[in-house]
Parts: structure tokens; sequence; C-alpha cells
């Protein structure tokens, strides 16, 4: 989770939202990405989907069932569903989003009965470092 915040950090100083993700492979590999939204014109180049791109590719397959994904903000409904549809087992995840949050404050993407794969969810792992990397960078923005 702590270079899941040093990712953010380095995100907010190129001029992207704080989110830093890494994605763990059973076999300790570690996938690991910042937003990047601003910098490639891409609205879908969140940190956790940038970072289950390359682990899926590492893997040679779209299931990423055995790893762990480890973020600073709380998934949006886009990178929640993505979580989902790669099949992750664990999400850590460190502040809560209540504006954008789909693993539990606006709803529950990832841990939805409805759907075919349910997400073990650990919320609020060093929340109060990464809401202060977020309030810091939208604080120097204004």
């Amino acid at each position: 989770m702590r270079r899941a915040l040093e990712l953010a950090e380095e995100a907010g100083r190129l001029g992207e939202v704080p989110v830093g993700a890494v994605v763990v492979a059973e076999d300790g590999s570690a996938f690991e990405a910042h937003n990047r939204t601003r910098q490639l014109s891409d609205p879908t180049a969140h940190a956790e989907v940038l970072a289950l791109r390359e682990a899926a590719a590492s893997a040679g397959d779209w299931r990423l069932t055995g790893h762990t994904l480890y973020v600073s903000l709380e998934p949006c409904a886009m990178c929640a569903g993505a979580i989902v549809l790669a099949r992750v087992p664990h999400l850590v995840f460190g502040a809560a989003d209540p504006k954008a949050g789909m693993c539990g404050s606006l709803g529950n993407l990832v841990q939805d009965p409805r759907l075919n794969h349910r997400v073990e969810l650990a919320g609020g792992l060093l929340a109060d470092e990464a809401g202060q990397v977020l309030r810091r960078f939208f604080r120097e923005r204004r």
C-alpha cells in the first residue's frame, strides 16, 4: 500500500489526480501505475486500469484470479467494473471517495450479489495519508 501512495504522489507532481495502484501476483511480482488521463488524453487511463492491463499482459490471461490490487483511493465505477471483470479476488484501498467511490461509498459494485464475481474488500488502509495526498493536490490547484 505504501507503494501505491508513492505512485499517487508521483502522479500529483505530474499534474494528474494523485491515485496510485499496485497489482501483486501470487508469486510476488508487482505491476504498478498511477493516473495518466491527462498525459495520455485518455479518460480510461486510471491507475487501476493501467495496472490491471500490465498484470494481465504479464500473466497472458485476462483473469487475475491470484492477484491482489492495492489502490490509494476507492475505485470509481469504471475501475470497479474492470476489477470485477478481471476476477481480482482481493482489493485493498486507502481513502474512501464519497463523490465517486463504487466500493462502499456510493455503491458497492465489487460485491454486488447480482454479478458473477465478488471481491474481498478492505478499505481504509493508510486512509489518512492517502487523503492528505489528495487534499494537498487539490489545495495547490485552487
